[in-house]
């Protein structure tokens, strides 16, 4: 089952409620807290998109610009030693540290889904 819903470039994330049965979600990636929920997956998907909308109109509106979901950009310190390695393995493949480091986590993450 995919669990995620995707429009304009955000990304809500979708659970199920047993005790209200009812779908539910938040959009994630970005600050403001923005839900929306249906009992059916085309009214889910539906407030969905009402919910982005909405959001954007109202940063518009308010002269604010829109928060955009998350800029594919994963800043991390590590141990030198450790980057020293991962430096020269990814030079040895002929690879950027950032495809190894991408290609690592997806290979972490696919292994556990």
């Amino acid at each position: 089952m995919n669990s995620f819903l995707h429009y304009r470039g955000y990304i809500g994330n979708v659970e199920f409620s047993e005790e209200d049965q009812v779908l539910h979600g938040k959009v994630i990636g970005i600050k403001p807290f923005i839900s929306f929920e249906g009992d059916t997956v085309t009214a889910l998907t539906e407030d969905f998109h009402n919910s982005v909308n909405e959001y954007i109109a109202f940063c518009k509106k308010n002269g604010k610009r829109p928060e955009k979901p998350h800029a594919n950009i994963l800043k991390l310190k590590i141990q030198p030693d450790i980057y020293y390695k991962v430096s020269n393995y990814a030079h040895n493949k002929g690879i950027s540290v950032s495809a190894f480091v991408e290609d690592t986590i997806y290979q972490t993450v696919s292994a556990m889904i």
